[in-house]
């Protein structure tokens, strides 16, 4: 057992016995007078959850803010770019400060119960995993991983330790959501067998399709780039790739499937029960034609995409092709839709037998085609439980409330099918045999390579 799991072991057990019972209280607090429980407005230091944060600038600081704000007691912060993380580390002084994430956990062991990671995608899977065997609650940033490898272990370890999980796909909370559960459920749109899903992130917000830079700047004196680069193998420092512009590298992000998929398949999956594709099919272009799988670039994302995936028959429901759209590509606009109206940005369609659904991304509102359809959703009944908020359930679970609705065992499998679609762009033109049992490529051996990287030495999952 290692000098984190010995650590760990000789503080939870009180830990988590007390957090338990401060959760219960939390869902019958109104039988206590609010002085017991701190004053006006106030949260007991006894009641509060100690969590360090992976990852405080961007995201993840927004992440450790929110917590903080829901009544988080935020211990340690650990970043390894001090510019990108200053307004975290003004806002925490108390909070001690760490480069190495290695490092927090193991010296930080008995002071925290959890630990949020907000870090660039490579990074996810060696932070969370490490804090779980460490038996920390986990908030991680979407998409759950890096890699198909890295996801199927962070959810068995997950699940193994009993910890508290959260993906960062906020909008699986939102009445949005609930209601395209609730109309598709109640077959307002009748058999869907066709869904579209698009983002325009791709392009917009950072470079595809481009090459790996030859120049060699100076690393910037706030910035560990060894840290940064975690365990992806060595290369030059380049502000190609921070702070940002990290999502369009295959060795250190998704793209914009995994940026935006995991908001935007989230509801689909979530709605129809869609499970483990069982196929994906990429085509996608480099100069402005589509591919025939000759011509690869294997540093970036390509320019623009459309990914098909098969989804089976699931008892009574039908078999369920899946399109995603990227790089200023997208479905046509439903002939149904009002004059002057128009897709969102990032959304989801879906094709039912009597209709059609649209929402935006993050579990936007739904709207439903043609309009007497719409008006028949709005009496069907709120049958699901509405959540308390998405970064209040984590806080909550961690208390002995209801484990988050967008833990791992349902974040992992999702992120899965984000993933599959992010390894199909290795072989565009190519349909894509999946056996998500066995979490390997049936027909095309070769990709099984993909489904993990070979981590730099000092550095496992």
């Amino acid at each position: 057992m290692s000098n984190i799991e010995q650590g760990a072991d000789r503080t939870l057990s009180s830990r988590r016995t007390f957090l338990a019972a401060a959760g219960t209280a939390a869902f019958s607090f109104t039988i206590v007078p609010r002085h017991v429980l701190g004053g006006p407005g106030q949260i007991p230091p006894s009641e509060r959850v100690n969590v360090a944060g992976i990852g405080a600038g961007g995201m993840g600081g927004g992440d450790i803010a929110t917590h903080a704000k829901n009544g988080a007691n935020i211990v340690a912060l650990c970043d390894v770019d001090e510019e990108r993380a200053a307004g975290s580390f003004q806002r925490f002084p108390k909070a001690t400060r760490y480069k190495d994430f290695r490092q927090l956990i193991e010296k930080e062991a008995k002071n925290i119960d959890a630990v949020t990671v907000g870090t660039p995608d490579h990074i996810h899977a060696v932070a969370a995993m490490t804090a779980i065997r460490a038996g920390k609650h986990v908030y991680c940033q979407k998409p759950l991983t890096h890699t198909l490898h890295e996801c199927r272990e962070l959810t068995k370890a997950a699940k193994a330790a009993g910890v508290m999980t959260q993906m960062g796909n906020q909008g699986h909370a939102t009445e949005g959501s609930r209601l395209t559960n609730e109309w598709i459920q109640a077959g307002i749109i009748g058999e869907v067998r066709e869904v579209h899903v698009w983002s325009d992130r791709a392009g917009r917000l950072w470079k595809q399709g481009i090459g790996r830079p030859t120049e060699t700047p100076a690393v910037p004196a706030t910035l560990d780039w060894n840290l940064w680069l975690g365990p992806i193998q060595e290369r030059p420092y380049h502000p190609a790739y921070v702070p940002a512009n990290w999502r369009g590298w295959l060795d250190f992000g998704t793209g914009a499937l995994g940026d935006m998929g995991c908001h935007i398949i989230d509801h689909p999956v979530w709605a129809l029960n869609l499970g483990a594709p069982t196929s994906v099919e990429a085509r996608s272009t480099l100069d402005g034609s589509f591919l025939d799988g000759n011509k690869r670039n294997l540093e970036t994302f390509p320019i623009a995409s459309i990914i098909t995936y098969e989804f089976p028959a699931r008892g009574n429901l039908p078999a369920v092709r899946m399109t995603w759209y990227e790089g200023g590509l997208m479905p046509p606009t439903p002939t149904e839709m009002p004059a002057g109206r128009k897709l969102h940005d990032n959304g989801v369609l879906y094709v039912g037998s009597k209709g059609k659904m649209h929402h935006g991304s993050h579990g936007g509102m739904p709207e439903v085609f043609p309009v007497e359809l719409h008006e028949q959703a709005k009496a069907v009944p709120k049958t699901m439980l509405r959540s308390p908020g998405h970064y209040e359930e984590w806080l909550l679970a961690i208390k002995g409330g209801p484990r988050p609705i967008s833990n791992f065992e349902y974040s992992g499998p999702l992120t899965e099918t984000v993933l599959l679609g992010v390894l199909a762009l290795r072989a565009p033109g190519t349909r894509i045999e999946w056996d998500s049992e066995n979490l390997k490529v049936k027909n095309v051996p070769e990709l099984n390579q993909h489904l993990h990287s070979t981590y730099r030495a000092g550095w496992k999952l």
